[in-house]
């Protein structure tokens, strides 16, 4: 029994790294590739975010003498390269996915519509969008949002390395308080780091729910879509 028909999954590009210190591990990619593959054979319909910091963040590229825009170029151009892995593993593990770009790059990848993308949901496929926003000075998480926002996601899951959102780092903090629940607004006022203020602001005004949960904890992407309680929900109100 599933709860979310329609979802946008935004994946970390860090995480792809494993226990490396770079790149992308193939047990990690794998893994990945199995959860959302039993969630397709569900019947969910999967659109699929991923950064690219494991290969290229585009603040960094500032630190190293590149201009802003450049940096982020790059950074868009990492988030393909992990697209197309997992493209790569699902496929392999008989899920029919498809990597569109939003910036023109064929034949690496399809240049992204909201109406080419959807179709391919409504057709089972399951959809990446590589790219970001095509723009510098915008997150992935931006991209998340607006990507889940224009395909119709009924909520963006946010896969990270924690179970959910705390008061304070919880790797740091062995007394930070995990939230169940949460509004857009007390992440705002208490500055946790969840996504960055636009894909909040994005979210809060289209009434798009976020649940951050351990991507890495096997089952856990499964129990979220069939709605049983994990991770933290954040929404316009409680």
């Amino acid at each position: 029994m599933i709860k979310y028909k329609r979802i946008l999954l935004k994946l970390s590009g860090e995480a792809f790294m494993g226990s490396q210190s770079y790149g992308i591990d193939e047990t990690i990619l794998n893994e990945y590739a199995d959860q959302v593959n039993e969630l397709q054979v569900m019947g969910v319909q999967i659109a699929i975010v991923i950064g690219g910091g494991n290969i290229f963040r585009g603040l960094k590229g500032t630190k190293l003498g590149f201009d802003r825009v450049t940096g982020d170029q790059m950074g868009m151009l990492a988030t393909v390269i992990n697209s197309l892995a997992l493209c790569s593993a699902l496929n392999k593990t008989g899920s029919k996915a498809r990597v569109f770009t939003s910036i023109r790059m064929e034949p690496v990848g399809e240049y992204y519509s909201r109406e080419k993308a959807t179709e391919a949901l409504n057709n089972g496929e399951i959809v990446i969008i590589a790219g970001g926003t095509g723009n510098p000075y915008f997150t992935t998480d931006t991209a998340s949002a607006l990507r889940a926002v224009e395909t119709g996601a009924e909520i963006m899951f946010k896969g990270t390395r924690v179970d959910g959102v705390y008061s304070d780092d919880p790797e740091k903090n062995s007394n930070a308080k995990k939230y169940d629940h949460i509004s857009f607004d007390e992440v705002y006022k208490q500055n946790l780091r969840v996504m960055d203020l636009t894909a909040i602001t994005l979210c809060k005004e289209n009434n798009l729910p976020v649940l951050v949960f351990n991507m890495n904890k096997k089952g856990t992407l499964k129990k979220a879509v069939s709605g049983e309680n994990t991770g933290t929900l954040v929404t316009k109100a409680i």
